[in-house]
């Protein structure tokens, strides 16, 4: 009897195994780990993508987090991106369907294609949603508000837009708080936003996009031991990475440079960062590159992961 109820266990966690990485505390899950065009990239032919177009399972979605607090049985998404529609449904696999299928609300960073246009998918033409919360920061409120066709999913009230300023608090349940923070990037449209996100159980820091780590006013060494994971721009591998381009026009800190910035700090500091918003460039995506970035102690974040 004992080996038949072995057996029943044993196949129920063979058979259900997304059960297994849901947690009892909140956390995060990793729906995109892609630059804004994605990954495979449109029109490239070369060998960073020629594998990904023949293997579906290579592709790589835009960058985007799922925060979910099983308690309260919510979900909040970071960004809205092209791949928003595979995104929502790779949350409700690997979480077993527990949650809404729509987030409790969305935090959009700026406004790059690959970070807000997938709020169409929630216009009259497609979910026709009511009131869905949107927190941005105020440039960006006003980008939604004053261009089509985004506005029409305010004036329908598809989508609500909370002003979020810098250095602002939003405190989405006694144990949840997000604090946005302006970085420096390329602010064509609007403002660009970073997040801390205070839970009961683990901090993290999510910067997926800005120009160089120098350039701005708060000390990124500072801010990722404050948390537990810290997930940064890792955009672009080295200086070399893309010929005929010029680099100045699309700064990113290079993964090479935040590897040599963090040097000195030990491994504890070192294993809290994974690397995020990979353009398709990127040899940690296509070429077995990520070793460079695990032998010197840091991390490659994994769509699909719970942290």
């Amino acid at each position: 009897m004992k080996q038949f109820l072995l057996l029943l266990v044993i196949t129920f966690l063979l058979t259900h195994p997304v059960m297994s990485q849901v947690s009892s505390g909140n956390h995060l899950i990793v729906l995109g780990v892609a630059q804004d065009g994605g990954y495979p990239h449109i029109g490239c032919q070369k060998e960073c993508c020629d594998r990904a177009w023949s293997d579906s399972e290579l592709k790589r979605y835009v960058v985007s987090l799922a925060l979910a607090d099983p308690v309260a049985q919510k979900w909040y998404l970071f960004e809205a991106t092209p791949d928003i529609k595979e995104q929502l449904q790779l949350f409700r696999s690997i979480t077993g369907a527990q949650y809404n299928y729509l987030p409790d609300a969305i935090f959009v960073s700026h406004a790059h294609i690959g970070h807000y246009t997938g709020l169409f998918q929630f216009g009259r033409e497609s979910m026709n949603t009511l009131g869905l919360p949107v927190y941005v920061l105020p440039r960006m409120k006003s980008f939604l508000e004053e261009n089509g066709p985004w506005s029409q999913l305010v004036s329908l009230n598809n989508i609500f837009l909370c002003e979020v300023k810098d250095g602002g608090n939003i405190s989405l349940a006694e144990n949840i708080n997000i604090k946005l923070l302006t970085v420096p990037h390329r602010d064509e449209f609007s403002e660009t936003g970073g997040y801390l996100i205070d839970t009961d159980n683990i901090d993290y820091l999510f910067i997926p996009d800005i120009d160089k780590w120098e350039k701005w006013d708060k000390d990124i060494i500072g801010l990722v031991k404050t948390v537990d994971v810290a997930f940064l721009d890792g955009t672009f591998c080295n200086i070399d990475e893309l010929s005929g381009r010029e680099m100045s026009e699309i700064p990113h800190p290079f993964i090479s440079e935040t590897i040599n910035l963090f040097k000195l700090q030990n491994k504890e500091t070192k294993e809290k960062i994974h690397f995020i918003h990979f353009n398709h460039s990127n040899p940690v995506l296509w070429k077995d590159a990520e070793n460079m970035v695990t032998d010197a102690g840091f991390n490659i974040a994994i769509q699909g992961t719970k942290y």
